[in-house]
């Protein structure tokens, strides 16, 4: 029993420290993307294949101050950290989700699976873009309104 403990506080406590995003930019680089919020309005591979939500407000991006991100994919919400880079990098750390079960066509196993790949951003004309890394497609959000 004690082993089991043992093994359940380890694993808490590297899931937590995943979980704490840090800010790996230069002192007194703002992190631009603090206190944001972006809505999902499309996912562009680079095999030329988009996908669109049925509803962007379903899908959404909020960056806090403190290193964290909350994320809406369809029916579950998903919580972690950010590492961000200047001048444009971008990570996210483990994301913990809620498991329900989405409708089919959502977007949510999608999204699960390609955030692990964020490596970098760019905001242009107010919108947000996430790229994957080796070219592998960009995330394009809209402000919240």
């Amino acid at each position: 029993m004690r082993k089991a403990t043992l093994y359940f506080s380890a694993i808490l406590t590297l899931v937590l420290a995943a979980c704490a995003g840090t800010s790996a930019a230069p002192k007194g680089t703002a992190d631009p993307l603090a206190g944001t919020r972006w809505q999902l309005d499309s996912i562009d591979y680079m095999d030329d294949t988009t996908f669109r939500p049925d509803d962007s407000a379903k899908y959404t991006l909020e960056f806090d101050a403190a290193g964290m991100v909350g994320m809406q994919a369809d029916c579950n919400r998903l919580r972690g950290g950010y590492t961000y880079t200047a001048p444009s990098g971008l990570e996210f750390g483990a994301l913990m989700s809620t498991r329900a079960a989405c409708p089919p066509g959502s977007l949510y196993n999608r999204v699960v699976k390609d955030m692990p790949f964020v490596r970098s951003f760019v905001i242009k004309d107010g919108r947000l873009h996430l790229a994957l890394m080796a070219d592998g497609g960009i995330y394009n959000y809209s402000p919240m309104p």
